[in-house]
């Protein structure tokens, strides 16, 4: 069941300040009466709460972000239209202001410590900015394919979608989802699944996909909501007004974790191993054929790295609470 928290007043990042906000999330599992086994899981740009659907193998009962032993929040990110409403017309957001937003909903339920933090591409930046922002509050933060500030040629193909939301209605919309589709998979992928083949009509097989995926997201995204949230990823970086990315996320009291994509054309391995290195944190890649969106496409791969972490988060648990006691 999606939740909802109303929000009097929010201060942006740019000095706006918004009244009545609503802030939406999803909450999979319990938290415990200690009431510090949360994980804050954040959606990329066309997502929402639904974890369980679109990080389908990585969260649910048994799985790497346990169910059945954490309570797994998945917020409904600030600019987004799945839930989460009440900027006015005009307004900007940063992945900053989406950090903070979300994290109204650990003092509405009283969450003392969240064990992990994770998402990726702009859930990835998300929670570097979380990492930044509340400093000691998560015991791990993986980062999967984000840099720590968006890069010059994201930045252009964000320009190319944002020309064709300029030609307005469902086919803009459609387009610029047809070339964002171009950057988040390979072209080792397009010519393995599609090649030459044609459709009985005579349109080539590749084309069709795209077209699928233009009307899949012109039926349920708002093009005012997406033109915001990649407004956003343009403005991100987690070192702007920190001293640097190095200082911004040293500061950061918990341990840091990067991952890197093979092949991703979006955001390099190199772009997310330099944010590690500066940060003194752990790097790790996955290798996959199908670029940027392995993230999302490789549970297995994304599983086995969420369950190292987690199981050195409890570890340092059970260890501290030795030396305490």
């Amino acid at each position: 069941m999606i939740c909802k928290l109303h929000v009097d007043r929010f201060a942006l990042e740019s000095g706006q300040v918004v009244p009545e906000l609503t802030q939406a999330w999803r909450v999979y599992g319990q938290l415990n009466a200690r009431r510090d086994n949360a994980i804050f899981v954040f959606h990329s740009l066309t997502g929402g709460t639904e974890a369980e659907q679109w990080w389908r193998g990585v969260v649910g009962p048994g799985l790497a972000l346990d169910t059945d032993r954490y309570a797994v929040y998945c917020p409904n990110l600030l600019g987004s239209c799945f839930g989460t409403g009440g900027l006015p017309p005009g307004a900007s957001v940063t992945p900053r202001d989406m950090a903070r937003f979300a994290a109204l909903l650990v003092a509405a339920d009283r969450i003392r410590s969240v064990a992990l933090a994770t998402g990726g591409s702009l859930g990835g930046m998300v929670a570097l900015e979380w990492a930044a922002e509340l400093r000691s509050l998560s015991r791990a933060v993986v980062v999967f394919a984000a840099p720590a500030a968006h890069t010059a040629s994201a930045i252009a193909h964000n320009h190319v979608q944002r020309r064709a939301l300029e030609l307005g209605g469902e086919a803009g919309l459609a387009v610029a989802r047809m070339a964002a589709i171009l950057t988040y998979r390979t072209s080792a992928e397009f010519e393995a699944r599609f090649g030459r083949d044609r459709r009985a009509d005579g349109a080539f097989q590749v084309q069709s996909y795209l077209d699928h995926h233009g009307d899949k997201l012109v039926s349920r995204m708002d093009p005012t909501s997406y033109r915001l949230l990649i407004d956003a990823m343009d403005a991100h970086d987690v070192g702007r007004g920190r001293g640097g990315v190095a200082a911004a996320l040293r500061a950061a009291r918990t341990r840091l974790h990067g991952v890197g994509i093979g092949g991703d054309l979006l955001y390099s391995p190199g772009d997310v191993r330099s944010w590690v290195q500066a940060a003194g944190g752990s790097y790790h890649e996955l290798a996959s054929a199908h670029g940027h969106d392995a993230f999302l496409l490789e549970p297995a791969a994304v599983s086995a790295i969420l369950r190292r972490v987690l199981a050195m988060v409890e570890t340092e648990q059970i260890v501290g609470l030795e030396v305490a006691s």
